[in-house]
């Protein structure tokens, strides 16, 4: 049996208002595409396929359609998808009853009985092959939210520890239905610890503050496989090569460029995994940084200027993002930068805009904490004191008149 793992495609996701939805179908066609030629037997999509809880239509036609495009090409194609982070759990499961006659499962929700026990039966998922023996079980988890793990109060980190309960109690169940070379594997939408991240990893998934990693010890040494999503980056977890991410097949920021896209191809035999290949995604819009590191602004607009111009099409052309050390403000900023590469047939998508300090720069006391001290500020004050926070120069006198003026209209509205 050869498996499949992808995670994290995030369709619908605007990239610093760019529609990425070609992409996205340049994506899902290659995807189509290695199904077939690699003779994948399971395909595992371990969360956040879009990247809103509320997609629009055109990014669920997206998806469906690629789902009736796989399974069309490949009639024996078993597919299985959990709910990441980004994803509404109801809204991903509304089609299961269409889709329950065929190998299609979708798992968003945690089910529990009427003991309000969780029901491992309804993530627990047979792994036939082309015959339609069962090779593997699968416990196909979800992002797994507050009420959908057990409660563990006596604890350091009870969300840590309740997620590995989760799993301890799932593999156990698993294991029940388990027969003699049988494997299981088991999906995941979670930040593992140890794993590397990116500023977008640290920006949207560090959730608690840290506290929500789990520990590489939580999947049991007898689950041959742990397919896991919500790091951006492909990796390992732990060094142990049967715990991976398998990291997003496009880039969700500038410093994910350098990334290797890719998903993972691995299969089960006897009970183990075996030949795990790592299948590099081609990039359809590459992301580009002029400068490589932020300088001032006459070198960046003669790096730009030096730029030869892209020669493929408006809807492939690069992001651009800009990268500028700056003494202090720089007025009309954009149009320069656009000036620079018009007709070169580049997106100007970001502009990464950094002050330079000075050692010997000490900013002024901050006496805004202490409400008396706070009435007898004057709001010049104020600006002038953010001003040179915030560009390490002291506030133009030509903006002085400026704000006084807006000043008084102020105070004239609100007599």
């Amino acid at each position: 049996m050869k498996i499949l793992h992808t995670a994290d495609w995030h369709i619908g996701q605007l990239f610093h208002e760019y529609d990425r939805s070609f992409e996205h179908q340049q994506f899902l066609n290659w995807l189509t595409t290695t199904l077939n030629k690699e003779q994948i037997d399971v395909l595992l999509i371990s969360g956040d396929v879009f990247d809103l809880t509320n997609p629009s239509a055109a990014s669920v036609k997206l998806f469906y359609t690629f789902l009736n495009q796989a399974v069309k090409t490949n009639p024996e194609l078993q597919i299985i998808i959990t709910a990441g982070n980004h994803d509404s759990p109801s809204r991903l499961e509304s089609p299961k009853p269409l889709l329950e006659s065929s190998n299609i499962h979708i798992i968003g929700l945690i089910e529990k009985d009427d003991q309000a026990a969780i029901d491992f039966s309804k993530i627990t998922l047979p792994l036939k092959d082309k015959n339609g023996d069962i090779q593997a079980w699968c416990i196909a988890a979800p992002f797994l939210r507050s009420g959908d793990y057990p409660t563990r109060s006596d604890c350091d980190n009870p969300y840590a520890e309740g997620v590995a309960a989760f799993y301890k109690a799932a593999f156990e169940y698993a294991a029940t239905q388990k027969q003699t070379g049988q494997s299981i594997i088991a999906m995941g939408h979670l930040h593992a610890s140890q794993a590397s991240i990116s500023d977008t990893d640290n920006m949207e998934r560090l959730i608690m503050g840290g506290i929500e990693c789990i520990s590489a010890s939580a999947f049991h040494d007898d689950i041959a496989y742990v397919a896991l999503g919500h790091i951006h980056k492909a990796q390992k977890v732990g060094g142990k090569a049967h715990i991976r991410y398998s990291g997003s097949p496009l880039p969700m920021s500038f410093s994910e460029r350098n990334y290797k896209h890719q998903v993972i191809v691995f299969e089960l035999e006897e009970g183990k995994i075996s030949r795990l290949e790592t299948i590099e995604i081609p990039v359809s819009v590459p992301l580009m940084r002029v400068p490589s590191v932020h300088s001032p602004l006459n070198e960046v607009l003669h790096s730009l200027s030096q730029l030869q111009p892209f020669e493929g099409a408006a809807i492939t052309a690069p992001y651009l993002e800009v990268c500028i050390l700056a003494e202090g403000p720089e007025p009309g900023l954009r149009h320069k930068i656009t000036s620079a590469i018009e007709g070169k047939n580049y997106r100007l998508a970001r502009i990464d805009l950094r002050y330079k300090t000075t050692a010997t720069t000490t900013a002024p006391k901050d006496n805004n904490s202490d409400p008396e001290q706070l009435t007898k500020i004057r709001p010049l004050d104020l600006l002038q004191q953010a001003y040179r926070n915030k560009y390490n120069h002291p506030l133009p006198d030509t903006l002085i008149p400026l704000f006084q003026q807006a000043e008084r209209e102020v105070n004239e509205t609100e007599a």
